[in-house]
């Protein structure tokens, strides 16, 4: 689940631009700002990358990932001094 404050939002559209699935777009209805914010797309493949939360300057995104959904395993490798360390 992705929480947006809508009031929040100034309209930067940089959590739409940097989504890396496309599951943003910006909402019709004007905030108390008078700007578009942010909102899930009906049809969405957000994977809960937290990009658009890391990203937003006004803080007005939070994402909650679904209980019933399982975390991505990560398969990089971290090398320190050379050596290579599973992650």
């Amino acid at each position: 689940m992705i929480e947006i404050i809508k009031d929040w939002c100034k309209g930067c559209e940089i959590c739409v631009k940097r989504c890396p699935v496309d599951a943003l777009e910006m909402s019709d209805e004007l905030n108390k700002r008078g700007v578009y914010p942010p909102k899930l797309k009906e049809e969405n493949e957000c994977n809960f990358c937290r990009l658009c939360e890391l990203l937003c300057p006004d803080f007005a995104i939070t994402v909650i990932p679904d209980e019933d959904e399982k975390p991505v395993e990560s398969k990089s490798r971290l090398i320190i001094g050379g050596i290579t360390n599973e992650v």
